[in-house]
């Protein structure tokens, strides 16, 4: 199980950046016109209505200036309660794709016929780093090995 948590923490670790990015530029071009077109429809009809949120909504995405007019004293409730639910929102769909990247079982990613099934060199006790029949990277057959070197070959030739 051990090795399900650090592939997940390698994992988040990278795409950790790109996901604060996404919240940033969602938050200054969504969330802020959301939170004016809101507040602005409240405010005109005492009630929501679609219609007229959709009115406000389009001159306030437009305008870059929504950012800080965002932080006024009458739209900062509305704002701070609108990036509350996106940012819970986006948090569990970063859970469930972190959640779905974790491996299956401890030999997910490992490239077959690859030497990363072994550790420490040890690989190096029946095969050779340098000269002989070509297994994998950086891995060896010995022809003078004593014993049995017969090399069984699966895969298939491609010619074009």
């Amino acid at each position: 199980m051990n090795y399900k948590v650090e592939k997940v923490v390698k994992n988040f670790k990278k795409a950790f950046i790109v996901y604060l990015i996404i919240w940033l530029v969602l938050t200054i071009l969504f969330i802020a016109p959301v939170s004016i077109a809101i507040v602005e429809t409240i405010a005109e009809h005492g009630k929501f209505l679609l219609p007229i949120f959709a009115e406000h909504f389009v001159p306030a995405v437009s305008d870059l200036s929504t950012i800080t007019k965002v932080f006024g004293e009458e739209y900062i409730g509305t704002f701070l309660q609108s990036e509350l639910i996106f940012t819970a929102v986006l948090g569990i769909v970063v859970i469930i794709g972190l959640v779905k990247t974790a491996p299956k079982h401890q030999y997910s990613d490992i490239e077959h016929g690859s030497s990363d099934w072994s550790e420490g060199g040890e690989q190096y006790k029946i095969l050779s780093k340098n000269k002989g029949i070509i297994l994998a990277q950086n891995n060896y057959l010995p022809v003078d090995k004593r014993g049995n070197v017969n090399v069984l070959v699966v895969g298939r030739f491609r010619f074009w």
